[in-house]
């Protein structure tokens, strides 16, 4: 789309009112605003290398409502994926979720898509164009497998 913000690592459009991306830096907030974002949820941790400094004052500043769900890299609980569940489901308007990487944010919609109803291969194809947590060689591979296995129901 016309308006995607492409130079955001990892920006993605996952449908008309749902992008994601990696981390985010001071000049992508009024972007953001000027493409229709309504509402920013963040997956990082606030000391995350990469992490945006007064992120949530940035965002007000911009008229934007923001949600903070830091979930560790190395231990996503079910508590991280509830609150990212009401967090989407709390309002109609254009959603942006990003963390550093966009991998706990691809693993979260993983879930919350299958959940939703959308066929495993449509859901896998999405979280995969940011990565694959059974095939990454990082340490914390099988705990996000385990993670993204509960949405493969």
């Amino acid at each position: 789309m016309a308006d995607d913000l492409e130079h955001i690592p990892g920006w993605q459009r996952l449908e008309a009112r749902i992008t994601t991306s990696g981390r985010l830096t001071p000049a992508d907030v009024p972007q953001l605003a000027d493409i229709g974002v309504r509402h920013v949820i963040n997956l990082a941790l606030a000391d995350s290398s990469g992490a945006l400094t007064d992120e949530d004052r940035l965002l007000a500043d911009h008229g934007l409502r923001y949600t903070h769900i830091p979930v560790p890299f190395d231990a996503p609980a079910e508590e991280h994926y509830q609150a990212f569940r009401e967090a989407m489901e709390s309002d109609a308007e254009p959603v942006h979720v990003h963390c550093i990487m966009n991998w706990r944010v691809s693993a979260f919609f993983y879930r919350y898509h299958r959940e939703q109803g959308m066929d495993e291969a449509r859901a896998r194809a999405l979280m995969e164009r940011q990565w694959s947590p059974e095939t990454n060689e990082n340490k914390d591979a099988p705990t996000w497998a385990r993670f993204i296995a509960k949405g493969a129901n």
